[in-house]
């Protein structure tokens, strides 16, 4: 594996497809000056200012971590890392986890814009009450696997989901599948129906006005599955399709190979959308639980 000056690099604890990045304080320290040139109204309304940050980070790596982001995020045996700041600090708060995730996703490739949020990222607040349309924000919930974008007409080759702040939290730990270690993948796959279009919507928190069409599964270039899904928001056509989503449903969740794992505070999960899923296992009922997550996907850059 790589080494980069200022930063450990190792496999993850619990998974040995996910790749630990922890950013030693000397790098946090180099950051504080670019991250002030720009607000976040700037980042926000002024795109071109996000490749600034990036630009201004990679360069304190000699564009190794950039190289190290993309081998990792587009290796099908791999595909996901998770990267934070080694220990949080005061100068760590929001605003700097908000130009470090910008600085992040602009390494990889182009947001898309949220419409969740109206503009190219979103952040959204667990707490212990919750009216909203969303599984996102239902504390007491298992959020089931899914990837991101179903539900768009923009390409969403890749996630990323950094934890911004959490009080008062016992559970709600992130679950991850590799579809390569889904023991039902080859059944379901191998099913013709899921290669139909299915319709899929979305609630009207999300800001969406249409809906799209496509099939759960489709092929990489060598063939290999890939899955686009969500529990919430496919609308079946007939018997058979809302059968086969109930078999789906129910084989990822009863897999033994989901991947539990608390992303610390100030940490990134990067992953791509293609053939891993994610999700996120029940709060501990606390009247005083607060977690916020901010969340960016996009597309790879076009060589």
């Amino acid at each position: 594996m790589n080494n980069i000056s200022g930063f450990t690099i190792s496999k993850h604890d619990n998974s040995k497809r996910i790749i630990k990045i922890d950013i030693e304080d000397e790098i946090i320290d180099k950051l504080i000056f670019p991250f002030n040139k720009f607000d976040l109204t700037a980042l926000e309304l002024k795109p071109f200012t996000r490749f600034t940050i990036a630009k201004s980070f990679d360069d304190l790596t000699n564009n190794q971590l950039s190289k190290l982001m993309n081998s990792i995020i587009r290796d099908r045996s791999t595909g996901c890392f998770i990267i934070g700041p080694k220990k949080i600090t005061p100068k760590i708060n929001d605003k700097f986890l908000v130009k470090l995730s910008t600085a992040l996703a602009h390494l990889i490739g182009i947001p898309n814009h949220d419409s969740m949020a109206g503009k190219y990222y979103a952040r959204f607040v667990v707490k212990h009450e919750d009216k909203s349309d969303s599984y996102l924000r239902k504390a007491y919930r298992n959020m089931d696997l899914h990837t991101d974008g179903t539900y768009v007409k923009e390409i969403t080759d890749w996630l990323l989901m950094t934890k911004i702040d959490e009080q008062n939290v016992e559970g709600g730990e992130t679950a991850m599948l590799h579809l390569d270690d889904w023991e039902h993948c080859e059944d379901l796959f191998n099913d013709p129906i899921g290669k139909q279009n299915f319709i899929w919507g979305s609630p009207k928190s999300k800001n969406v006005d249409y809906k799209v069409e496509h099939p759960v599964f489709s092929t990489d270039e060598d063939g290999k599955p890939n899955i686009s899904y969500i529990d919430q928001f496919p609308e079946p056509k007939n018997m058979a399709q809302g059968n086969f989503l109930q078999r789906l449903s129910d084989a990822l969740e009863e897999s033994n190979n989901k991947i539990i794992t608390k992303l610390p505070v100030g940490s990134a999960i990067i992953a791509n959308n293609y053939f891993w899923l994610h999700g996120r296992k029940p709060f501990k009922e606390n009247k005083e639980l607060k977690r916020e997550l901010l969340r960016i996907r996009g597309s790879f850059f076009v060589n």
